[in-house]
């Protein structure tokens, strides 16, 4: 991929990253109500935004991931952020993460980007498979991937390794053949 992809939705528009934007980055990533079931510990100072935007870009130009930046039509302020990692071109897969700043949860903001998300993924990556790893308790993850249709295949028994804890993810996943547009 040469250029970063803009999509919209009928509420937000999903665009790069920059360093203007490390200041909304940092504000939701310092809440330990975003960042529990995170693999990141809170933030507790700009430059960890910085350079949080600055490795998701690096990883977009090295064609390894794409995060997109959640922004409302109506202001172009980050509210969270959304894209795939763990991109494997030639087994056509990826893994789906996001985060959201509390202000918008639950108005069906992340349903929107997901579903916008994985049609891209879908259409224009050549992806089969989209995979989401997710704590057993984060139950608003949950219930958006069920939203859009994604299939709990099981529980990962102490898969990630954490905050001096092993954690045990629920594997969801959504394959192009079971996509249906919303």
């Amino acid at each position: 991929m040469t250029h970063f992809p803009v999509l919209e939705t009928e509420r937000l528009v999903l665009r790069q990253l920059t360093q203007n934007d490390s200041i909304e980055i940092f504000q939701y990533f310092s809440l330990d109500e975003v960042t529990k079931f995170y693999d990141l510990e809170s933030f507790t100072n700009i430059e960890q935004a910085e350079e949080l935007i600055q490795k998701w870009n690096q990883r977009f130009e090295s064609n390894q991931a794409i995060r997109w930046g959640i922004t409302l039509k109506s202001e172009n302020k980050v509210i969270g952020t959304c894209g795939f990692h763990g991109w494997m071109k030639n087994h056509y897969k990826a893994e789906i993460g996001y985060e959201l700043t509390p202000k918008y949860w639950r108005q069906g903001f992340m349903t929107e980007v997901i579903e916008k998300v994985i049609e891209y993924g879908f259409n224009d990556l050549g992806l089969n498979r989209i995979e989401a790893f997710v704590e057993p308790g984060n139950m608003g993850s949950r219930k958006v991937l069920g939203k859009i249709e994604f299939t709990e295949e099981g529980t990962l028994k102490e898969h990630f390794y954490w905050r001096n804890r092993f954690v045990d993810t629920v594997i969801y996943a959504l394959l192009k053949k079971d996509y249906k547009v919303h």
